[in-house]
């Protein structure tokens, strides 16, 4: 038997919520008045959510922000019976640490290996620091 997965650590904070701006296309987190970060996002017809790409404010980095909001998301996409398009390779590479979202991911959409999911992350980190 195999042991359960844990739990993704997210910011416990009642502050904490996310709304969807549609007029956008994000879900956006909100710490109170204070914006944090957001999904961007695309509803298909078929009625999955394709999640294209998370962005956290600078500095809200490194503070499980995008954790937080990513989980948020994929649990309400459960509790709603909603399946996702993950493109985002955050997104790919959260559901690689956390394999108990996988069963979210939309019928006939695979996810790439980690390795180069993790590949494409760290091209993208060193993209930006430039």
């Amino acid at each position: 038997m195999t042991a359960p997965h844990p739990d993704p650590a997210i910011r416990d904070d009642e502050q904490l919520r996310v709304v969807e701006n549609a007029d956008l296309d994000r879900y956006e987190l909100w710490n109170g008045e204070q914006f944090i970060g957001f999904e961007g996002f695309q509803k298909h017809e078929d009625g999955t959510v394709e999640l294209q790409h998370t962005i956290i404010g600078e500095q809200f980095g490194r503070q499980g922000y995008a954790r937080t909001l990513v989980t948020l998301l994929l649990e309400g996409f459960r509790a709603q019976g909603t399946t996702v398009r993950p493109t985002c390779t955050y997104v790919q590479d959260y559901l690689h640490r956390f394999p108990q979202y996988q069963d979210l991911i939309a019928a006939g959409r695979a996810l790439p290996p980690a390795p180069a999911v993790k590949e494409k992350r760290r091209r993208w980190a060193l993209h930006r620091s430039h």
